[in-house]
Parts: structure tokens; C-alpha cells; sequence
């Protein structure tokens, strides 16, 4: 299977995230598009489509000459501070996409079992929301904010008044 160029940037920047002792990169826009011969914009698509918080990502960017791209890998921790977060941050829209990558997330940090997961996964799919958009997207974001909240409350959180 070959890579595309978007694929290719993801995991140039994954590999020297990795080897970031600070668990942080600082780079230039222009010189990533340099490297891999594309339009900024590219790097742009690439830095927000997978590099967002719900894979785990926190990206500062200044625009301008010096202007700059940071990028910050974040742990969510244990317990369920992490499912309140989400929750808190979650639009009124939440697409398939978007919804997979912040229970994969979840998945991947254990806050979430396996069995969790594929139950959420089967609860969002778009082939048993059988709307039209934007409803499906609004519904899958109730559907995910309440899920996590039912978590959160099994975990021994309390909700605020």
C-alpha cells in the first residue's frame, strides 16, 4: 500500500515527536512544506485532521515571519478527570471521524476498556444513525457527551449543580 503525502508528514512529525525528550516540536510551516515538497496548506490539513486534542494533540501556532507550529503530545491521565474534560469541550456536532478518534483516544490511554469502546463505537457508527446531516452530527455528540458522563458518574465522579 503506498503512502500519501499526508500520511508521509503524519508520521515525519509522529517519529520526531517520539524523540522529543520534552514530549514538544517547534516548527516552521514553510520549511515543512519545503521538505516534502507540497503547499502549506497541506501542513496545515495534516497538523489539524490529526494532530488535534482528540488524538492526544495540543498544536500552538503564530503566523508571520519567525511564526511557528508547536506541537504537544498530552496524556489524559487515569481516573475520570479525563472524561470530564472531554465532555466539557465537546460541541453540538461531533462527526464520525472526530467521535472514533476521541474514543480510540480513550482506547489507547485505557480510560476506556475494549469492550467500552466497541459498544461506543457500534452506538455513533453512521450506519445505525441513519440521519440526515447535520441531526446524525448533532445526535452522535449527545450520544458521546452522555456516555462519557454515564463513565465519568461510574467512576465515582459527581456532577456539578
Amino acid at each position: 500500500m503506498t503512502k500519501n503525502t499526508s500520511d508521509i508528514i503524519e508520521q515525519y512529525l509522529k517519529n520526531i515527536l517520539r524523540q522529543s525528550p520534552s514530549g514538544m516540536i517547534e516548527l516552521q510551516r514553510s520549511e515543512l512544506a519545503e521538505l516534502f515538497q507540497c503547499v502549506p496548506s497541506q501542513i496545515n490539513y495534516v497538523i489539524s485532521t490529526r494532530f488535534s486534542i482528540e488524538h492526544g494533540y495540543v498544536v500552538e501556532s503564530k503566523r508571520g515571519g519567525g511564526g511557528y507550529i508547536r506541537i504537544r503530545q498530552v496524556e489524559l491521565g487515569s481516573g475520570y478527570m479525563p472524561l470530564v474534560h472531554i465532555v466539557k469541550t465537546l460541541g453540538n456536532e461531533l462527526s464520525q471521524r472526530e467521535a472514533e478518534a476521541i474514543v480510540a483516544r480513550l482506547e489507547r490511554e485505557q480510560v476506556l476498556t475494549l469492550r467500552e469502546a466497541a459498544l461506543m463505537r457500534a452506538a455513533i457508527s453512521r450506519d445505525v444513525l441513519n440521519l440526515e446531516l447535520p441531526y446524525r452530527d448533532e445526535l452522535r455528540a449527545r450520544l458521546v457527551a452522555n456516555m462519557l458522563t454515564t463513565l465519568f458518574l461510574s467512576e465515582g465522579g459527581e456532577t456539578e449543580s
